[in-house]
């Protein structure tokens, strides 16, 4: 059930940025459901460039810290106008029926009765509301960024890697982030610019701006301000279409997975509705494949038996096996970075292995554990790896 139809998702405005890195679209792959794979950018990089502290005021900003990561597979970005329009008219092309109407509590209750499971996929709305806030798994109250986002047609490409199709992540300390990635969108290859803004700081500006060309012009101006390294490839840029942009913010909450209806009936969430973490590590889309994945896999394991509470609960906390590592590591990407780990981005400047490390993190944030939150561990692994390249 949907409240739109596929035409009416591909002509509105976008959704979401996202870049799926390597185990989330084999998901799609093994479901045979990657439609756009030969026409997405193949995204083979990660950078990262840090401005250096102070410089852009009121001069151009240096960087402090700019390198490129490997990623051992590629991560594509496909607009979810194009994704979600194109999969609910397959589903109704494989025999699945598709219902055009928004959903209410209402609703729900009776499809509880009707039906063996349901599930919740709303992002936001009254839906989400049945279900409680994790307070032990979500430190944040309040957004903790502003977002806007705009989709463009004409970037040029990092002269420091012209043939590389990367993600570049810049961070401005004290200011906020920007993130640049390549993508497929509804008239073809395009670029996302993706500013991040710390609340009540200078890129917190998109709050009152309803006009798309407003919107890029704005975007524009902060890069020139900010980040004129990415300003200088973004001089002829216009917008992919009047429904090219995107700005709001959120709080990055855990949320109890199971929703209980008024008469007595059970739903399980999936993806943002039980994880929604803030875009700053660029896992949105890629946990959303990963909770659908492991969700498949339980209702298979499980047979013809009763999707009772029980089961609801153990397949959500299957799923947050791989979840709680990226809201950890999104939680500590959203405060100031600390020492070891300024010491981290500095070394990968100097040695490949440690920013081709970082960047395959974003496609199995779990190793972060083992070199990146402890100082210890992040010490060892620098002098391990500073060993390895002296010999």
């Amino acid at each position: 059930m949907s409240n739109r139809t596929a035409d009416e998702i591909r002509t509105g405005r976008v959704m979401s940025t996202q870049c799926m890195f390597h185990t989330a679209l084999q998901h799609e792959r093994d479901l045979q459901l990657n439609f756009w794979e030969s026409q997405a950018p193949k995204i083979e990089g990660l950078g990262v460039s840090v401005a250096a502290p102070g410089s852009f005021d009121p001069g151009p900003s240096q960087r402090a810290i700019d390198w490129l990561g490997r990623l051992d597979g590629f991560a594509q970005s496909v607009d979810q106008r194009v994704k979600m329009a194109g999969w609910m008219e397959t589903f109704a092309q494989r025999g699945g029926q598709l219902v055009i109407h928004g959903a209410a509590v209402g609703d729900l209750d009776y499809f509880s009765r009707a039906y063996d499971l349901v599930l919740v996929s709303a992002g936001k709305g009254e839906l989400v509301q049945m279900f409680g806030r994790d307070a032990e798994r979500s430190p944040y109250s309040e957004p903790q960024r502003a977002l806007a986002v705009a989709y463009v047609h004409g970037m040029g490409p990092r002269p420091e890697h012209p043939e590389t199709e990367a993600v570049r992540c810049n961070l401005v300390p004290g200011v906020g982030e920007m993130f640049i990635m390549p993508t497929f969108t509804t008239s073809g290859r395009a670029d996302i610019l993706f500013w991040e803004g710390i609340p009540g700081g200078p890129l917190d500006a998109f709050k009152d701006v309803k006009d798309p060309s407003e919107h890029l012009s704005l975007t524009l101006e902060l890069m020139e301000k900010f980040l004129p390294w990415e300003y200088a490839r973004a001089t002829k840029v216009e917008l992919t279409d009047a429904g090219g942009t995107l700005a709001g913010r959120y709080a990055p909450t855990v949320r109890n997975p199971i929703g209980r209806l008024p008469g007595g009936g059970l739903v399980l969430g999936v993806a943002d509705v039980v994880v929604a973490n803030d875009p700053i590590t660029g896992q949105g889309s890629n946990s959303a494949s990963k909770c659908a994945a492991s969700y498949l896999a339980s209702i298979i394991e499980h047979g013809d038996k009763e999707f009772d509470e029980t089961w609801m609960q153990q397949t959500f906390d299957r799923y947050w096996e791989t979840a709680q590592h990226v809201t950890k590591w999104t939680n500590t990407m959203l405060a100031p970075p600390p020492e070891h780990v300024l010491n981290l981005f500095g070394a990968a400047t100097q040695l490949q292995p440690i920013a081709d490390r970082f960047a395959n993190g974003f496609n199995d944030p779990a190793d972060f554990e083992n070199f990146f939150y402890d100082p210890a561990k992040t010490e060892g692994y620098l002098a391990e790896v500073s060993g390895a390249a002296g010999a």
